[in-house]
């Protein structure tokens, strides 16, 4: 990897008063989950800065990784009509920065911020610093705080692909027939006697 000059992302923090230095990374942090296995923190710590266009205009939302965002939810407590996620050209106008890397701060004119209420949870939350190799460790009154955001329930839990294990040799097979919906096992277990 190429190396990675973060000194003026680096010296806006400083000027913010942001004590946390910026950690650069051996792999590209442009998703959540790739920056919390290099961290070796839960995927909710993980700030993602996503740009939304709100009826045209930048909107960036500070939340935690393990949130999507309910794009409805956040027109309605930005007053918008349509709130949809910006194509990469107007991330770059609009940051200076590029998508996977966009940081909370260091854009060339501010922003409207929300910050998921969520990243309270943590004592420390990650977030981008200007490029998809770099971060820095924050708060969530900390970037409420350098972004003047707004703190906001933005999104839902992420719902994760249910897996099912494969049978073990001898395994029991359970008491009811395959493809037995719901309903059918309720009244099966219903039927059966307690202790069976």
């Amino acid at each position: 990897m190429a190396a990675v000059d973060f000194s003026r992302f680096a010296s806006v923090l400083r000027d913010l008063g942001v004590a946390g230095s910026v950690r650069v990374l051996p792999e590209s942090a442009s998703t959540a989950a790739a920056a919390a296995a290099q961290l070796g923190c839960e995927v909710g710590a993980i700030a993602n800065s996503l740009v939304f266009a709100a009826d045209g205009e930048p909107l960036l939302v500070m939340t935690s990784g393990a949130h999507r965002v309910d794009t409805s939810r956040v027109a309605s407590l930005v007053g918008a009509v349509v709130v949809s996620r910006a194509d990469a050209p107007s991330v770059r106008a609009w940051t200076g920065q590029v998508i996977g890397g966009v940081g909370p701060v260091g854009h060339p004119a501010p922003i409207r911020t929300l910050v998921d209420v969520w990243l309270a949870k943590y004592d420390v939350v990650w977030a981008a610093a200007g490029h998809p190799h770099t971060v820095f460790p924050t708060s969530f009154d900390e970037l409420v705080r350098i972004t003047r955001g707004t703190s906001a329930e933005v999104g839902d839990l992420r719902r994760l692909p249910r897996t099912r294990a494969a049978p073990r040799s001898g395994a029991r097979r359970p008491p009811w027939p395959p493809g037995c919906t719901a309903a059918c096992l309720a009244r099966r277990t219903r039927a059966r006697p307690r202790g069976s």
